[in-house]
C-alpha cells in the first residue's frame, strides 16, 4: 500500500468535517501509522513500566477524535496537531490521577528530549503542563510551538504550517519558550 498524500488526507478530513462518516472510516487506516508514531514519541518520555501502552494511547486519542467531529479540519498538519494535543492531555490526565492516588506524592520524572533543555530530575509531566499553561497565558503562540514541536514531534516547517507563521518565527519562539520553561520549572522546583 502506498502512503497517502497530504492532499488525500486533507480531502478526507474536510469530507469528515462536512459530516461524511465514511470519510472517517477511510481516513483512520491512512493516518494510523502516524498516530502510532506520535504515541511512541510520547511514550518514550514516560517512565519504564507505564501502565498505558502505545496502542492504548492511540485508541484513546482515536475515541476522542471521533468526538471532535465538529472540528473544521484545515489540513493534515492541523489534524496531527490536534491529535498530539489530545495525546498530551490523556497523559497529563493520567499523571494527575496517578499523582492524586499517591496522596500528593510526586509523579516519577519523565525522560525529556535534550532539545527542550529541561533537567530530568526537576520535573514531571504535570509540572510541565502547568508551566505550559502559564506560558500560554503570557504568549499562546510560544506555548503552541512547544506543544507541536516537543509533544507532537512536528518539524519546524510543519509547526510553521499549523501556526501560519514562518519557520524562522517557529525557531525563535522555540528558543525563547525553552528558556522560559527552564526558568519556570527551576523556580517551581526550588519552592518545593
Amino acid at each position: 500500500m502506498t502512503p497517502p498524500t497530504r492532499h488525500e488526507v486533507t480531502q478526507l478530513l474536510q469530507a469528515w468535517s462536512d459530516g461524511q462518516q465514511e470519510a472517517l472510516d477511510k481516513l483512520m487506516p491512512l493516518v494510523y501509522d502516524e498516530l502510532h508514531r506520535l504515541a511512541r514519541h510520547y511514550m518514550r518520555r514516560e517512565r519504564p513500566g507505564h501502565i498505558l501502552q502505545t496502542s492504548a494511547l492511540v485508541n484513546e486519542a482515536y475515541l476522542r477524535l471521533i468526538d471532535a467531529s465538529q472540528v473544521n479540519w484545515q489540513n493534515r498538519a492541523h489534524f496531527f496537531a490536534i491529535s498530539a494535543g489530545l495525546m498530551r492531555r490523556i497523559l497529563v490526565d493520567w499523571a494527575r490521577a496517578h499523582q492524586s492516588q499517591k496522596r500528593g506524592a510526586g509523579a516519577p520524572p519523565i525522560s525529556l528530549d535534550e532539545d527542550l533543555g529541561l533537567p530530568e530530575d526537576r520535573m514531571d509531566l504535570a509540572a510541565l503542563d502547568d508551566a505550559l499553561k502559564a506560558l500560554a497565558a503570557l504568549d499562546s503562540r510560544k506555548s503552541r510551538v512547544v506543544e507541536l514541536r516537543f509533544f507532537g514531534g512536528l518539524s519546524v516547517e510543519e509547526a510553521a504550517e499549523v501556526l501560519k507563521v514562518s519557520p524562522e518565527t517557529v525557531k525563535r519562539d522555540w528558543k525563547l519558550a525553552k528558556v522560559w520553561l527552564l526558568r519556570e520549572l527551576n523556580e517551581k522546583h526550588d519552592e518545593v
